[in-house]
């Protein structure tokens, strides 16, 4: 029993790692949830000896749910900083699903593409300040997935620590 709820533990913790970077999972939760397997199902220590308290699984809480809000609204504000519109902000995600075909490269252009398509044309700016608010919205979604993947790496070091 141990060993399955190890493995399954850890395979939440490389979807949350995964779903960080890849639009449609939920990274962080998904990491937080393999934490919360350990804690109810497996011994709850880590390979040190020391107990997993229900401290740490509320604290990783607590950092989950700001992370998964920071996530929406930093590009967003981004965005709004650098003279965007909603337009640069849904033509990056819709550039990053487009490019989702090569990822991660593909992504990465596909939504620096989309903002800038998105602001150009729907949002009838001159093409300097498309560009200036496509690099906000890019800046804003590097910067998301960045806190998102280390937010997730981090509980999956913890998963593996207290799972062997």
């Amino acid at each position: 029993m141990e060993t399955f709820v190890a493995i399954a533990a850890i395979v939440l913790g490389i979807l949350g790692l995964v779903g960080s970077v890849a639009p449609g999972l939920p990274g962080p939760p998904l990491s937080w949830v393999g934490l919360l397997v350990l804690y109810i199902w497996g011994t709850g220590t880590s390979s040190a000896g020391d107990p997993m308290t229900t401290t740490v699984l509320l604290v990783w809480l607590g950092i989950v749910i700001v992370v998964s809000v920071l996530d929406y609204v930093v590009p967003a504000y981004f965005t709004k900083v650098t003279g965007g519109s909603k337009f640069g902000s849904w033509g990056a995600i819709i550039g990053l699903f487009v490019g989702l075909i090569y990822p991660p490269v593909g992504m990465i252009f596909g939504s620096l593409l989309g903002a800038f398509i998105g602001e150009l044309v729907f949002g009838q700016n001159p093409p300097m300040k498309s560009v200036k608010s496509a690099l906000g919205a890019f800046i804003g979604f590097i910067f998301g997935t960045g806190l998102k993947l280390i937010c997730a790496a981090v509980m999956m070091f913890y998963i593996v620590s207290y799972a062997f």
